[in-house]
């Protein structure tokens, strides 16, 4: 009976962790380590050489980062999972990376169960990531709690972003049209800005909207 073993690539400039991490992956019969690398340029020139199905990917690396190299990688192999191996649990850089296509993190000092479980759960399609990191990306998509718009206003500048104009947005919420402005006017004083673009754009970034 033929056994499928699965790729990794390990893309990690510390050489301590890139040979531990390494270690522990062809420690277990399910995995082999197909190649290493110190910097992302290799790794993406080798990609067809080496058929990785999971990349371990550094994020800070001398040349090219992380976030870039993983957009170009997944742009090229859309089947390839990468893990981010990091120390930063910055919000930024974890939002750069999942946009990029990450599928999954990993701290840089986790230990040899954790590094395989999370091998584990992204072979499996899952999306292995500490606690910490996944609140931070649930956290995202809730709306600030400290918004300064009512619910309705809230309604409005939805409304207004999804390029209604202020006959539809009055319609939609069953108001009249002078209602919808003063709300509008309201909006842009509690905001202090002076246009629509200004506004969503204020709202979305505070994540008002």
């Amino acid at each position: 009976m033929s056994y499928f073993k699965s790729r990794i690539s390990i893309v990690e400039d510390n050489h301590a962790i890139r040979e531990g991490f390494s270690l522990i992956i062809n420690s277990v019969s399910d995995y082999f380590v197909v190649a290493t690398y110190d910097n992302a340029e290799d790794a993406i020139k080798n990609l067809k050489k080496d058929r990785p199905d999971v990349i371990l990917m550094d994020l800070e690396l001398p040349g090219m980062n992380g976030i870039e190299a993983i957009g170009i990688i997944k742009k090229e192999n859309p089947s390839i999972n990468l893990i981010v191996n990091t120390i930063y649990e910055n919000s930024e850089l974890v939002f750069q990376a999942l946009v990029a296509g990450a599928s999954g993190f990993i701290a840089k000092n986790s230990n040899h169960s954790e590094l395989l479980d999370a091998l584990d759960e992204v072979i499996k399609g899952g999306a292995p990531m500490s606690s910490k990191i996944a609140k931070m990306v649930v956290a995202s998509f809730q709306k600030n709690p400290n918004s300064p718009l009512s619910p309705r206003e809230t309604e409005v500048l939805e409304l207004l972003a999804k390029g209604k104009s202020y006959s539809m947005i009055a319609q939609e919420l069953f108001v009249t049209k002078e209602t919808a402005k003063s709300h509008i006017k309201n909006i842009y004083s509690k905001l202090q800005v002076n246009s629509k673009s200004e506004a969503i754009a204020k709202a979305t970034k505070e994540k008002l909207i």
